[in-house]
Parts: structure tokens; C-alpha cells; sequence
């Protein structure tokens, strides 16, 4: 009677390990797909919204087919959107195999929480931050200056920008996370405030396209809030390391 050897043991653990990402990831594109043709319904009330800042001086298209590719470059972030609980739950899924019917319930929470804290950051970015942006970037040297946007440029300033703060507002759930993994503790993260407080600044620098304090600001202080929901959840997350 043969015997399979450690190495073939591993050999095909590591093809099942391949062949369970590749489903996890045809299940995440699935749910992409999903929310790109259930955007299409949403995309034209978003890509108004996402105009309304520049009021009267509309954007311009330059080539036949821009109007076409600006559309579904703003349905692709809708779809992300919709499309998050089941990217984040494929992603945990994969990483911690063998969940017990508590841990799916906590993934299942986690995605989520993580799908409603990128639609609040690219609600909080479209609806708060990118009228005060633009409002900066078309006032300066205005008096020499006539701004005239390409709609592509346009909108792909604009969806990175909302892009980029959404992802911004999942801090809360890294933190728990590292937290859960025993990476930090809660104590670390509260001592660790005032280098927090830089990385933010730092953060809120590169997220914010304006040189001005206010908009910084303006990104800065929300991130500061969900720092310390972060350390909060990561008091009930906390799991130290075993010592061995």
C-alpha cells in the first residue's frame, strides 16, 4: 500500500490552496459584475453629483468615445461599492480557512462593516471634500486663468480622489484586525496616538489635492475619529499572541 510523501502532501495542498483563490476571486468578480449592472442605474444621478462642484463651467469632451469610458470608469466605483460585503468576505474567507459558524458570523459582520465604511468615505469625499476642493482649485489665479476641464481627466481626478477616501475609512477595521491577529494591542494603538496623528497628516496631505490647511483638515479630522473607533473595536478584538 503506497503512501503519499510530505512533499506530494504539499504539493497538493498548495493546488488546493490555488484552485480555492481562484474561486474566491471568479466569486468577487462575480459580485463586481453585479454591482457594474445594477450601477448602471445609479451612474448617471452619481456622475451629476460628481459635476454639480464645477456649476456652470461643464467639462468637455475631446474624443468620440470619452463620454462612453467616463461612464463606466463611474460605474466601476459604484460597483465597488455594491460589490464590497463579498470582496471582503472572499478575502477572509481564503486568508482564515476552517471558520467555525461564530467566526463566518464575524466575517459576515466585518464585510459588512467594511462595505458601509467605503460608501460613507466616498460619500463623505463627493459630498463634503469635493466642493470645497474644486472650489480652492478653480478660485486660485482665477483672474488669469479660465479653467476648462476635460471630462476624462476630470473625472479621473475626481473618482481617485473618492476613490481613495473610501478606502481611507476602513482604518477602523484594519486596526481591529491587526488587533484580532495580535499584532497591536489596544494599549499600543493609545500610546501610539501622537505617530497616528503624523501618518494622518501625512496621509490627509497625499489624499488632499489642495495645498490650503482647510481641506486638509477637512480629511484629517474624520480619520482621527475613526482612529479612535479603531482602538475601541480593537478592545474587543484583541486576541494576544501564544507564547510558546
Amino acid at each position: 500500500m503506497s503512501h503519499a510523501s510530505p512533499v506530494d502532501e504539499r504539493r497538493m495542498s498548495f493546488w488546493e490552496h490555488l484552485l480555492e483563490l481562484r474561486v474566491r476571486l471568479m466569486r468577487a468578480g462575480l459580485a463586481v459584475i453585479v454591482g457594474l449592472l445594477v450601477g448602471i442605474v445609479l451612474t448617471r444621478p452619481f456622475l451629476e453629483l460628481l459635476i454639480s462642484p464645477l456649476g456652470e463651467n461643464r467639462p468637455q469632451s475631446l474624443r468620440p468615445a470619452e463620454n462612453i469610458l467616463v461612464y463606466f470608469k463611474v460605474d466601476l466605483i459604484l460597483a465597488l461599492v455594491l460589490a464590497m460585503p463579498v470582496i471582503v468576505y472572499e478575502i477572509f474567507a481564503f486568508i482564515l480557512p476552517g471558520l467555525t459558524p461564530r467566526e463566518q458570523r464575524w466575517v459576515i459582520g466585518t464585510a459588512a462593516a467594511a462595505a458601509a465604511l467605503f460608501a460613507i468615505g466616498v460619500a463623505f469625499a463627493s459630498l463634503v471634500m469635493l466642493p470645497f476642493t474644486l472650489g480652492y482649485l478653480q478660485s486660485f489665479l482665477s483672474d488669469l486663468i479660465q479653467p476648462s476641464y476635460s471630462i476624462e481627466y476630470y473625472i479621473s481626478f475626481v473618482t481617485n480622489f473618492v476613490f481613495y477616501v473610501g478606502l481611507s475609512f476602513e482604518l477602523p477595521l484594519v486596526l481591529a484586525a491587526l488587533a484580532r491577529l495580535g499584532i497591536v494591542s489596544p494599549q499600543q494603538l493609545r500610546r501610539g496616538r501622537r505617530f497616528a496623528i503624523l501618518i494622518i497628516a501625512v496621509l490627509a496631505a497625499i489624499i488632499t489635492p489642495t495645498p490650503d490647511p482647510f481641506n486638509m483638515t477637512i480629511v484629517m479630522i474624520p480619520l482621527l475619529l475613526l482612529y479612535e473607533l479603531g482602538i475601541l473595536l480593537a478592545r474587543f478584538t484583541y486576541r494576544p499572541r501564544p507564547t510558546y
